[in-house]
């Protein structure tokens, strides 16, 4: 069974050395919903997170 995940929103803001427990509780709280979350750093911005929420 193939598996598809797909992006539903991304949006950039600004680094925060805590903002990976945000996405940990909702992936966490959330994971029998279908979706995903997910954080990283922007390539050409090392103040910017690109915060990502996926339908899996």
């Amino acid at each position: 069974m193939e598996s598809k995940i797909e992006v539903l929103s991304t949006v950039k803001v600004k680094k925060s050395p805590d903002l990976y427990k945000v996405v940990t509780e909702l992936n966490k709280t959330l994971k029998t919903k279908d979706v995903m979350f997910g954080l990283a750093l922007d390539d050409h911005d090392e103040n910017i997170m690109i915060f990502t929420i996926y339908k899996t």
